[in-house]
């Protein structure tokens, strides 16, 4: 549909927190067939936008309109005396997706990335039948890992 140079990629702001929380809202009804709650959500995409260590969130853009984001958050990892940026929350609207989109939004955070001196490398998770952003994710130069994810997740009201 759009070729991938006419994506415009640009740091989140404030008056982005509605299409943020819309895109949240159907990337977990997409890809793990999850509810979430829209006030909970809310709160915490303002939350992280009003922080500068906790989150970035990267809005990819064409002709104007929104079309995906992702989140960056940071983990620190002594072996390497360096942090691992990992991108979560990743959505393209479909329409737009298989066109350049997500790459647009990798790069940048690659960019972003390398210019931090203690930067140890790029991270994400994805669904394990997600062959599709698999295959993307492969094709932009990233290695599959040997880790399975372990969590404990505490559920508050």
């Amino acid at each position: 549909m759009t070729a991938s140079n006419n994506v415009v990629i640009r740091t989140a702001t404030n008056t982005d927190l509605e299409v943020l929380v819309g895109f949240q809202v159907a990337m977990a009804a997409e890809s793990e067939d999850k509810g979430l709650n829209e006030s909970t959500l809310r709160d915490g995409i303002r939350f992280a936008l009003a922080s500068t260590d906790l989150a970035l969130y990267i809005v990819a853009e064409v002709l104007g309109e929104p079309v995906g984001t992702l989140m960056l958050t940071w983990e620190w990892s002594d072996w390497r005396n360096g942090r691992f940026w990992w991108i979560q929350s990743v959505y393209v609207v479909p329409e737009h997706r298989r066109v350049g989109v997500y790459s647009a939004m990798h790069r940048h955070v690659l960019t972003l990335a390398s210019q931090d001196q203690k930067a140890a490398g790029v991270r994400l998770y994805v669904e394990k039948d997600n062959d599709g952003a698999q295959a993307t994710y492969q094709q932009l130069g990233m290695d599959e890992t040997h880790y399975r994810l372990f969590e404990t997740e505490f559920v508050r009201n």
